[in-house]
């Protein structure tokens, strides 16, 4: 499927993008910083919901599971499905699904009712992520035009999710509901200027739409993310976890062997042999993992343990968000100047030193200056090389597959972090459950503080090591020849 992109060739010289350019991204860029804005803003409210829904613990999660479960179950599919059927269409039916979801979830007071609401905004956030981000590489042409674009999207959405704790403390002040409430708004804002400012595209010409490896793929990843989320719950030895994984597994198995075999697959199994799209893969499994588990950890110690307030929490974890929506000032020009490889590895280590030093210096008396601002710092740093892992995972891939490759890497980052948040919550709960003073409770904590780091730490390893073989295969190719480049169309808006 062709694309014309909106950004003239690049150059020496600044980027000028004209207004409609700067639309159509600052559109997709509130789009997703709605995702993230969503998740947070509920995990917040959830003691309210609770009360007055009277809902135990367990339902309550599910809140935030049933939103992942149908998030990272079809991510894999809507970001395929766009490609297919068009990116502009799938992208409005999609964020119209998303208004009406957090419409009824502020209405609803149903547990069960709320909870299906949670679900179908996940579905719809499937879409809409992958999506967005393939409207921004077949719109922008590669290189510093892209890298920018990027930069911002990204940070938009991790901003987001650190905004959504301020605003989830002030909006539960007022009632819960309102943190359902008030995305509804804003996507309504974003559908109609989505609806003038998104490029108008077709369907693929060629390739059918492979129900069976939509039907498979789909199911095998809402499978692992149920199975993973329920398993500490009901036992990661126990037969129902153990039967779930067989049936992921056979799932899994039976997805290759249709794309193998299928004349158009929904995945071109090739895609996944891109040595850049998978280091970025790792990369965002470890960044997104280590900081989702850290996060729930150092949430449940200061507010059960030490009392702290939820706008207190916010207020203290705002740094990160900070340096995040700062980072888009600068993080596309370093990737230009270094690459991405670089940028990634360095960021991931820094990030990985800030969750050591919470393993070592956490006490149930935390100086915010001496102990815990220095440590955040060095995780937002980590947050930084966050745009640098979407340019690698996009760069060099065809327009046709740029939804797919969002896809594999967003999928990779909701699936991969709700397994690690599961591995987490299973180490702690035995140790933390029944804890009744902080020093009991931050006892039972540091052994996840612990696995949060030290994923975090393979992540940056995996990284180093990705680009010490690339810099040993460029040495070995040689100068690459000099090839003469067609312009990008310019902008005619």
């Amino acid at each position: 499927m062709s694309s014309t992109s909106l950004t003239p060739p690049a150059s020496a010289g600044a980027i000028s993008w004209s207004r409609r350019t700067w639309g159509l991204l600052i559109t997709l860029c509130v789009v997703l910083f709605l995702d993230g804005l969503d998740v947070s803003m509920v995990g917040v409210a959830l003691p309210s919901i609770g009360a007055e829904l009277d809902l135990s613990t367990s339902s309550l999660q599910w809140l935030i599971s049933g939103y992942v479960l149908g998030y990272g179950g079809l991510l894999l599919v809507g970001g395929r499905t766009a490609d297919l059927l068009g990116r502009r269409r799938v992208f409005l039916i999609a964020l119209a699904v998303f208004a009406v979801a957090s419409l009824l979830g502020g209405l609803v007071s149903s547990g069960p009712l709320l909870i299906a609401t949670r679900f179908i905004k996940g579905l719809a956030a499937a879409f809409t992520a992958p999506t967005g981000l393939s409207i921004i590489t077949t719109n922008f042409a590669e290189g510093p035009a892209r890298n920018k674009a990027l930069s911002i999207y990204t940070v938009f959405g991790a901003g987001g999710y650190s905004s959504g704790l301020l605003f989830g403390g002030l909006m539960t002040g007022i009632g819960w509901r309102w943190t359902f409430l008030l995305p509804v708004p804003i996507a309504l804002l974003a559908l109609v200027a989505a609806y003038f400012l998104v490029p108008r595209d077709e369907a693929a010409e060629e390739g059918g739409h492979d129900l069976l490896g939509a039907l498979t793929s789909g199911a095998g990843m809402l499978l692992l993310v149920y199975t993973v989320v329920s398993a500490p719950e009901v036992g990661w030895a126990s037969a129902r976890t153990i039967g779930s994984f067989v049936g992921v597994a056979a799932l899994f198995a039976a997805f290759v062997t249709i794309e193998r075999r299928i004349a158009h697959p929904l995945i071109r199994l090739g895609i996944l042999r891109k040595s850049t799209l998978v280091r970025a893969s790792i990369a965002i499994v470890a960044v997104g993992g280590s900081y989702f588990s850290w996060q729930f950890i150092v949430t449940l110690f200061l507010q059960d343990g030490l009392r702290w307030s939820p706008l207190e929490l916010a207020l203290a974890l705002l740094p990160i968000g900070l340096m995040v929506t700062a980072s888009a000032i600068f993080s596309d020009k370093l990737v230009d100047r270094f690459g991405s490889g670089p940028i990634i590895a360095v960021t991931m280590s820094i990030m990985a030193v800030g969750y050591l030093l919470f393993v070592l210096r956490l006490d149930t008396a935390p100086s915010y200056v001496g102990m815990l601002l220095p440590a955040l710092l060095l995780i937002g740093i980590g947050w930084v090389g966050f745009p640098a892992i979407n340019i690698q995972a996009t760069s060099g891939i065809d327009d046709d597959e740029q939804g797919l490759a969002a896809g594999v890497l967003q999928t990779s980052m909701q699936v991969g972090a709700a397994i690690v948040l599961a591995v987490t919550t299973a180490i702690i709960a035995s140790g933390a459950g029944e804890a009744a003073t902080p020093t009991a409770l931050l006892d039972g904590y540091r052994p996840g503080l612990a696995f949060a780091a030290a994923v975090s730490a393979v992540g940056a390893l995996v990284a180093i090591a990705g680009l010490a073989l690339e810099r040993r295969s460029r040495r070995q190719e040689g100068p690459a020849p000099v090839v003469a480049t067609e312009p990008a169309l310019v902008d005619a808006a």
